[in-house]
């Protein structure tokens, strides 16, 4: 028999405080400590390094000046972070506050001498929560810096890629490299509205078996993942127009080619969110008729029987007046008094009419079709 996974949202905390100063940093809670990844690669040369500190990333960088470089980092917990980045490089302190905000939408600004962007990633952990989490980027000409919420690496394939240095990944620059992680974001969005779908169709499977208002409440949850991805792709898909349309230097030809592509699959993403978000509704609309149809059920089976006893009850209302058909002190005859309550064998004949009652109301109401379950 089928089974629903029950793939939920998942809830995550983030309380802006009014009034701060614009480029302040907000840590929100639970925010984890940055573990640093660094990767150095050009068209024949790739290196890999787990970084224990900001110190040893500067290190990293005097070692390897011609190489182009993915720093990828992963938890945004740590304000000396923020300190760093922003001393290192120059970037504005408002591009720092969107980094720690993870609520932003995804986007692309463009500062001198380097780009900004943001995307969504969506994702089904080990828990069978939908995860959201922010993944930031700052492009400079040959460096990629990309901050992530969580420890979890999503973005293996682009990895493996690197390690085996097929297409063009090493020769395309830290621009290409930008698309890679964002392509790879993109096509998780496939990933998780399929295993919707799937669930879509067990719930829908197990509607024609028996209704029921936990399906109803999956299917909601599943709607409203259906408009947290809506609201993820659409800007996404937006701000992937913007950086082909975008004349920066930062982002050359070949890597505006590749974009299109990704643009295409979010229009896919689009119209896949579009199609089960009205399956859901439909599915929403199917179970609250196979519930109401199954109440008219019940509700058409007790009318039967109150139905048929009905006359009965009335019969046995009437003789249970008791009415004396004699005066006990006169001894008078009263005529008009139930003269059948002394008749012989009456419980007799009133308990048979009762049954030919019941019965001839039984056929009728067989004749008429109203005992089927169609």
């Amino acid at each position: 028999m089928a089974k629903i996974r029950r793939i939920q949202l998942k809830s995550k905390k983030y309380i802006p405080l009014p009034g701060i100063s614009p480029g302040s940093i907000q840590l929100y809670e639970g925010a984890l400590p940055s573990k640093i990844t660094a990767f150095a690669y050009d068209n024949t040369e790739y290196q890999c390094e787990d970084l224990n500190s900001l110190d040893e990333l500067d290190k990293y960088f005097k070692k390897r000046p011609a190489l182009t470089h993915w720093i990828d980092i992963r938890g945004i917990g740590e304000l000396e972070l923020y300190d760093y980045i922003e001393k290192k490089y120059k970037i504005h302190k408002l591009v720092l506050e969107d980094i720690a905000n993870i609520q932003q939408r995804p986007k692309v600004d463009e500062y001198d001498g380097y780009l900004y962007a943001v995307s969504r990633m969506l994702y089904v952990d080990t828990g069978l929560e939908i995860e959201n989490e922010q993944v930031s980027f700052i492009l400079f000409p040959k460096v990629l810096i990309s901050f992530q919420e969580n420890y979890t690496q999503k973005f293996e394939p682009v990895i493996h890629r690197l390690q085996s240095g097929k297409g063009n990944i090493r020769a395309g620059g830290s621009s290409y490299m930008l698309y890679s992680l964002m392509d790879v974001i993109v096509d998780d969005y496939f990933t998780l509205i399929y295993k919707l779908g799937d669930e879509l169709e067990t719930i829908e499977e197990l509607l024609y078996r028996k209704p029921d208002k936990t399906l109803m409440h999956q299917t909601q949850a599943i709607k409203r993942a259906m408009i947290m991805i809506r609201r993820a792709v659409w800007p996404e898909r937006d701000k992937i127009n913007d950086m082909i349309r975008s004349e920066s230097k930062l982002i050359n030809k070949q890597t505006k080619t590749f974009l299109k592509d990704t643009y295409d699959h979010c229009m896919q993403v689009i119209d896949l969110v579009e199609s089960y978000k009205d399956i859901t509704t439909s599915l929403i609309d199917m179970n609250l008729s196979f519930i109401s149809n199954r109440m008219n059920e019940i509700m058409k089976v007790l009318t039967i029987i109150s139905s048929i006893f009905i006359p009965l009850t009335f019969i046995a209302g009437v003789y249970g007046m008791n009415f004396a058909y004699q005066d006990p002190k006169t001894g008078e005859i009263l005529q008009h008094n139930m003269p059948e309550l002394y008749s012989e064998n009456g419980y007799v004949y009133t308990m048979a009419v009762m049954v030919l009652i019941g019965i001839v109301q039984m056929f009728y109401f067989w004749r008429k079709g109203w005992l089927s379950n169609k």
